[in-house]
Parts: structure tokens; C-alpha cells; sequence
């Protein structure tokens, strides 16, 4: 069985990563036989957010040269994470028509995500 931090490994803290964090997006390193809903379980848990997609892409090492030796760098796999940005309370009819809140209340945001939010 793995654990959250078994599945993900670290944040991806570019520019280009950062950038889009407004929209709810969030960009982590993962292990590379982890699958969508193993990433999505394991941000969950780990953030307290609520999960909305997965998107995953597998790089290849590339292969680098150090004066006469060729070698190649490690291959891995990246996840965008997009949460949900909206933060509706969760509601529903109870007995005798009471509006009942749900106990669930998801975050926003991934606040320990990056610097400087």
C-alpha cells in the first residue's frame, strides 16, 4: 500500500508552473508507476482540497555528455493538478425538507505550495 508521500515526490516550482496557480493548477514531480487516481487520492489527503483533474505526462532522460562519456539523465513523470477553486458549502435536503450542510469543507488553495502566495 502506498502512502501520499510515496506517490508524490515534490512540487515543480518554475515560472511557467507558477503562472498558473491563480486558475487552480499545481504542478508535482510523482512516482512514475502512479496512476490518476492515486495522484488525485494523494493530493487530497496531503492538501485537504478537492480535486477537479489529473493531467499526467512521462519524460524520458536525455542523454548528456561529460567530455568522452555519454550518459543519460533520469526519466520521470509530471502531474497538473487543477483543484477546486469555487469553495461552495455543500448542502442538502434533509428529513422534513432542513437544509443539512455537508461535513466536508475543502481549501481553495494549496497554501504550502511554492513561496510567496
Amino acid at each position: 500500500m502506498k502512502t501520499p508521500y510515496d506517490v508524490i515526490l515534490k512540487p515543480v516550482i518554475t515560472e511557467k508552473s507558477m503562472m498558473v496557480t491563480d486558475a487552480g493548477k499545481y504542478t508535482f514531480k510523482v512516482a512514475p508507476e502512479s496512476n490518476k487516481a492515486e495522484i488525485k487520492d494523494a493530493v487530497e489527503k496531503l492538501f485537504g482540497v478537492k480535486v477537479t483533474g489529473v493531467n499526467i505526462a512521462n519524460f524520458e532522460g536525455k542523454v548528456k555528455r561529460q567530455r568522452y562519456k555519454a550518459g543519460k539523465t533520469a526519466a520521470y513523470k509530471k502531474a497538473v493538478v487543477t483543484i477546486d477553486t469555487e469553495g461552495k458549502a455543500l448542502s442538502y435536503l434533509g428529513k422534513g425538507g432542513k437544509a443539512v450542510k455537508a461535513g466536508t469543507s475543502y481549501k481553495t488553495s494549496i497554501e504550502e505550495f511554492g513561496f510567496g502566495q
